[in-house]
């Protein structure tokens, strides 16, 4: 059964709301480029898959809330809000256990039902912020 560009940005979320990340393998084009929203570039499912894993060990409750999308034709624009628990070292923070949340924008291609790439802007200026102080 076909998934609409909706239904495929819904699961990924979801994916990642539930740290499922083996749903990636059906989601996502095997060779997806991704450019998260810690400004790291992840190529392939495999390289996406070591991104998500390294992100939620350092924010294990990380939850993305979808604020506002948009769809046009095969791409996606999603303003997304990500929240979670400092509880593992990143960048060169050590875990703070405090409370995060910063916002993302991410620009979703989508061919052939999968997730061809994604490119997220994050507002790192304020994640660093939180971690620093």
């Amino acid at each position: 059964m076909m998934m609409t560009n909706r239904e495929i940005v819904s699961a990924y979320y979801q994916m990642w709301n539930e740290k499922d990340f083996d749903k990636a393998d059906k989601l996502c084009d095997e060779d997806i480029r991704f450019r998260g929203s810690l400004d790291i570039t992840a190529n392939g499912i495999e390289g996406f898959k070591e991104y998500a894993q390294m992100l939620t060990k350092a924010f294990p409750n990380l939850y993305h809330a979808i604020e506002i999308s948009v769809f046009e034709n095969d791409m996606a624009a999603i303003y997304v809000t990500y929240s979670g628990t400092h509880e593992g070292k990143i960048f060169d923070y050590e875990p703070t256990g405090r409370r995060i949340s910063y916002s993302g924008a991410s620009f979703i291609h989508i061919k052939n039902e999968k997730i061809y790439s994604i490119n997220i802007l994050g507002d790192l200026n304020s994640l660093h912020k939180q971690l620093s102080s």
